[in-house]
């Protein structure tokens, strides 16, 4: 019965081996502008998803009798297709053989400027929670934010809501509106949590360099901190990519994407606004043609012969088949991801502005 109860418990957390973040990062750095995946395994202990191991897809060359590439791996882009299943289980097996961690606890993506959520993912992450293993969670490592100083790990699960609807395969205004699905309940995200090992945290404390034994001089600017070998040259170099002031690339960026995004929806807004609007037409044909039979009966009826069927029009009309609207869900979701993206990286760089402030206005009165 304990067994049992750990086992059901609902995911709470995603703890990541050092190991495996840093393999991450670097297939990605290595595939990027392309989107690099990945598979795996770890344990599924009392709620916490922990992640062990990891391995990426083969990578399949795409290019044309005439060297052109297609840009897109169709293979390593999609974790469930045919050849990266094989795959992906003859390696589980391996590991296995040795002792080592092999349970599926999901699989990696790559992306840049949070441009995940799309239908790739969502097919992709349905297959590992309904084929594979229903506690698995899809870990997205974002490129151009880890650019910016802090390492951009997230996981994901699709909501029981979404899986049930999913499933269904009816994304209708009707529908959503019996079952109250929004496009914030498509994902779940679970914090992660980046764990070494003793052996490893013991080594780490003892890397960095003796404290300076004299007053240190300020730094003039970031290129002066770049160049000071007591920061450069120690095991552990402090990061000072977060001291950079330079937020145009990321930000309009950024902005750029979230402007198409809202004209992808005003585009799906306006197929629906024509659905409707053949729909009205469709209907009041149907309208005009029962009241016209109407008439007819009663003509008939008059003159004492049998009545014509009055649902001929049925098979005489068909009434447009309405679009689905996951599109239009998603790329809500696509929107929200943006706004955060934007709202989050400002915040951090008007923190630095101020900090500048004296030096960028040297004349104004604090």
């Amino acid at each position: 019965m304990a067994d049992a109860t750990i086992k059901d418990a609902p995911l709470r957390e995603v703890q990541v081996e050092a190991l495996v973040v840093m393999r991450i990062i670097k297939h990605s750095s290595q595939a990027f502008p392309s989107v690099a995946t990945g598979a795996m395994v770890g344990m599924d202990v009392n709620g916490v998803l922990e992640i062990t191991n990891s391995f990426p897809f083969p990578v399949v060359d795409t290019s044309s009798a005439d060297g052109h590439n297609d840009g897109a791996n169709a293979a390593a882009a999609a974790p469930r297709a045919k050849a990266n299943v094989a795959y992906q289980n003859e390696m589980i097996k391996f590991l296995r053989e040795v002792n080592v961690d092999a349970q599926n606890v999901g699989w990696y993506l790559s992306t840049s400027m949070g441009n995940f959520i799309n239908m790739n993912t969502i097919e992709n992450q349905h297959f590992f929670q309904s084929q594979l293993n229903e506690r698995t969670v899809a870990l997205v490592h974002d490129v151009s934010r880890s650019v910016q100083g802090s390492v951009s790990l997230r996981a994901f699960r699709l909501s029981p809501m979404f899986m049930a609807a999913y499933k269904e395969g009816k994304f209708t205004t009707e529908t959503l509106q019996k079952s109250g699905l929004r496009y914030q309940d498509i994902f779940v995200e679970l914090p992660v949590n980046v764990h070494n090992s003793h052996l490893l945290t013991s080594f780490l404390h003892q890397l960095p360099a003796a404290p300076a034994k004299k007053e240190l001089s300020f730094p003039s600017s970031l290129a002066a901190l770049d160049q000071d070998p007591q920061l450069t040259q120690t095991p552990l170099a402090p990061n000072l990519d977060s001291l950079d002031l330079s937020i145009d690339p990321f930000l309009e960026k950024t902005c750029d994407l979230l402007l198409d995004s809202i004209e992808n929806h005003h585009t799906e807004l306006n197929n629906h606004q024509y659905y409707q609007r053949s729909l009205a037409r469709e209907q009041a044909k149907i309208t005009q043609w029962q009241a016209k039979r109407k008439a007819e009966n009663a003509q008939r009826a008059i003159t004492k012969q049998a009545p014509l069927p009055e649902d001929e029009w049925q098979r005489l009309f068909k009434l447009p088949q309405e679009p689905s609207r996951l599109e239009t869900l998603l790329n809500s979701r696509q929107v929200e991801q943006y706004s955060r993206q934007v709202d989050g990286f400002t915040a951090s760089v008007s923190a630095k502005m101020f900090a500048v402030r004296s030096n960028l206005l040297p004349g104004e009165v604090e």
